[in-house]
């Protein structure tokens, strides 16, 4: 176990390197203590031990020996090294203050560096052979199912809708509990599912990776640290970082790795694509009776035009 001074990793890239390391090693309660911290680094450093525990569901001693397994001398270590990241730049109440002072300028900057960082770690991570298995697996599919719940069901919707916009068959599932049932039903052996799972291992994706492979479907796992815990049970692992900070967008990175997905897919088959983006024209003109790109600001003239005579 590692348990080296915080001197050569920085702040909460380094914590978040710690736990996508670790977290297939971690007893569960250690990977709920884990879970809560990856998803909660602004608020650690001005936490205790207790609070931890509380808010986690575990308890004191399950805290300090998660901070330990990560590698850490104990949970002061772990605090110390967030709390250097986190202390001047991204704790809530002077997040909160910036726009009340007017600082326009550099809640622009904090937010956008932010961003540009979860990007750039994203691409550095992203396997691209991984990647193009992943293309392979999502041209071929006889029907994509994506699945996401929270944050991640938008990420879901999104790839779905693209890629119908390419002339694919999709769906979503993004339902928990008994009505997940009736999305996992018509799953089969010629199906690709895509799951969006950044940290939290949800009981209810269990039960969806296990419909998958009882019927043969292929797995495609987009996460943030759950990879070496899941990778035995999907066929391709896609790294998307969460935002560290919380200031940008936590599912930016999957967003912008759907959209390299749809491009290649979109590159595989350029005919499908373009044939499907006609029919979704006209469509579309059926459905308004007018060309597209003037209907939307003509229907709002009328509507303003009605609301004028009715004062």
């Amino acid at each position: 176990m590692r348990t080296t001074s915080t001197g050569d990793q920085a702040g909460a890239a380094g914590f978040h390197a710690r736990v996508a390391e670790q977290l297939a090693t971690l007893s569960p309660a250690e990977r709920r203590v884990a879970e809560y911290l990856r998803n909660h680094v602004q608020d650690v450093p001005f936490a205790t031990a207790e609070q931890l525990a509380r808010a986690s569901g575990t308890s004191d001693a399950t805290v300090v020996r998660t901070a330990k397994a990560l590698g850490y001398s104990g949970l002061p270590d772990l605090k110390r090294e967030l709390g250097r990241h986190f202390v001047d730049s991204s704790r809530p109440s002077s997040v909160r203050r910036r726009p009340v002072d007017g600082d326009a300028g550099t809640v622009i900057d904090q937010v956008f560096d932010e961003a540009v960082d979860r990007l750039q770690q994203t691409r550095h991570r992203l396997d691209p052979a991984a990647f193009r298995r992943a293309v392979e697996l999502l041209s071929g599919a006889h029907e994509v199912m994506a699945f996401g719940v929270g944050a991640s069901e938008l990420v879901a919707r999104h790839l779905a809708l693209r890629l119908g916009r390419l002339g694919r068959r999709t769906r979503v599932a993004a339902s928990t509990g008994f009505h997940l049932a009736d999305a996992l039903l018509p799953l089969s052996a010629q199906d690709v599912l895509v799951v969006y799972a950044p940290g939290r291992l949800l009981d209810d994706l269990e039960v969806v990776l296990d419909r998958a492979a009882q019927v043969g479907a292929a797995r495609i796992l987009v996460t943030d640290s759950l990879g070496p815990v899941l990778q035995d049970r999907v066929d391709v692992v896609l790294t998307a970082l969460f935002s560290s900070g919380g200031l940008a967008g936590e599912e930016l990175a999957s967003i912008a790795l759907n959209d390299a997905l749809l491009l290649a897919v979109q590159a595989e088959d350029t005919g499908r694509a373009a044939a499907a983006g006609e029919t979704l024209n006209r469509l579309r003109e059926a459905l308004t009776g007018r060309d597209p790109a003037v209907y939307v600001p003509r229907r709002a003239a009328q509507r303003r035009g009605s609301a004028g005579a009715e004062g």
